[in-house]
């Protein structure tokens, strides 16, 4: 009896348990923070810089908007990335011309 009661737990909680991993799966697939805004926050941390591109992505298991800043008097591109669902600036870094075509090769091979 204790096994059918557990079974018929089991079976009534599946659905329940798949609509909330459907919505977890969906909510990570779309920002919570607007594309704007998010380059407002990238352009703040490379004021000089001109967007050359950008990208909304996931990397390390976060949806992240990706921008890259052509700075004048500068080589290579600085990269800003924000979290896509808090806002937060997660990395800024420079990538030397060498690192950028590097990068562009690896994703060309994924």
């Amino acid at each position: 009896m204790k096994a059918i009661i557990l079974l018929v737990t089991c079976l009534a909680t599946q659905p329940a348990l798949a609509a909330t991993t459907a919505h977890h799966a969906t909510a990570s697939t779309h920002p919570k923070i607007s594309e704007a805004t998010a380059r407002a926050s990238a352009q703040a941390r490379v004021p000089k810089g001109k967007v050359k591109s950008h990208e909304l992505e996931h990397e390390s298991g976060r949806l992240i908007y990706s921008y890259e800043f052509v700075v004048p008097g500068k080589s290579g591109v600085d990269e800003v990335n924000i979290d896509a669902m808090t806002g937060a600036v997660i990395a800024v870094t420079h990538e030397s011309p060498k690192t950028e075509r590097h990068e562009a090769e690896k994703e060309k091979s994924h």
